[in-house]
């Protein structure tokens, strides 16, 4: 037991997530799921989501190549860091403005540009890699799951494919493994007549958000998972899912309140209004709710 989830500290958290482990084994090997949310659930999210990083540095790159990028308004507010600016535009406006600076690149290209920034990229406040800002214990607990055959996903509110380009490499979760929200592509030739798919800016129905990721997971995942794992309202659905079915079933909910080797915030939903902060919610429902400050005893890998 002492090398089993060796970063979560003893006591009822760590003794329900064990619990869940054991219990698995009861499920047939073929229907074992477990959905994770990645933003602030395997990685950390504040004080801006890592995606939002990596377009503000494409958007600097533009902008250094050609100074005229700036007189956009979306553009500009995001350059200046102009938080009200930005709110009176709307958040989803400015998403969108900052998804065209990847309008007409292939699948590959994208790929490639999101793994060049996630090996270079430095977290503005923890002093570490982007890509070491991954939580040590869920990553414990994902392999415990693989142990035990239960096929892990993410299933992401971020961009299905800037997680895809990552997720083998920071989780062992492949690719097709990835629910998140899509882009759509354009079906065409190049010069030569090849065929080819091309980003465009425009999202393939909503945001991957709220009770969309119950039905994301149905239509890409074809199974309901036993164990569900988020930490915002938009992830509410999600572990209502998992949590309310016959058998085994685990809704975990991450609290952010270590301010000392995180960040201490209340998680929300982005794309709509919560009526109740969602660590009540969990309280309310009976989820598994995770304190991180006193549940791990690390938060990051390499002992941080």
């Amino acid at each position: 037991m002492s090398d089993l989830l060796p970063s979560w500290r003893p006591g009822p958290v760590r003794d329900a997530v064990v619990g869940f482990l054991d219990a698995v084994h009861d499920v047939e090997p073929d229907d074992r799921l477990a959905c994770f949310d990645n933003d602030g659930t395997l990685w950390c999210e504040r004080p801006t989501y890592v995606q939002l990083d990596y377009l503000v540095d494409l958007l600097r790159a533009a902008s250094s190549e050609d100074p005229a990028v700036r007189e956009r308004p979306e553009y500009a507010a995001v350059l200046d860091g102009d938080r009200a600016a930005i709110g009176d535009l709307g958040l989803v406006r400015v998403a969108l403005a900052l998804t065209e600076l990847c309008q007409g690149w292939g699948p590959e290209e994208f790929t490639d540009s999101v793994r060049d920034f996630m090996g270079r990229a430095q977290h503005p406040t923890l002093g570490r890699p982007h890509r070491t800002a991954v939580y040590q214990p869920m990553l414990e607990l994902l392999d415990e799951l693989r142990a035990r055959d239960v096929t892990v996903s993410i299933v992401s509110g971020g961009g299905t494919e800037f997680v895809r380009a990552i997720s083998r490499d920071l989780y062992g979760v492949a690719p097709e493994l990835v629910v998140g929200t899509l882009v759509a592509y354009d079906y065409d030739r190049d010069p030569d007549g090849r065929p080819r798919l091309r980003r465009t800016a425009s999202v393939v129905g909503e945001a991957n958000e709220g009770a969309a990721k119950v039905s994301a997971i149905q239509t890409h995942l074809g199974r309901r998972p036993q164990l569900a794992a988020g930490n915002s309202g938009g992830d509410r659905e999600m572990l209502e899912w998992a949590d309310g079915q016959d058998g085994p079933s685990l809704a975990l909910l991450v609290d952010h309140d270590d301010a000392d080797r995180e960040v201490a915030y209340t998680s929300v939903a982005q794309t709509f209004a919560e009526a109740e902060p969602i660590t009540q919610v969990g309280d309310r429902l009976g989820w598994t709710v995770v304190s991180m400050a006193r549940d791990w005893s690390r938060v990051f890998p390499d002992g941080a």
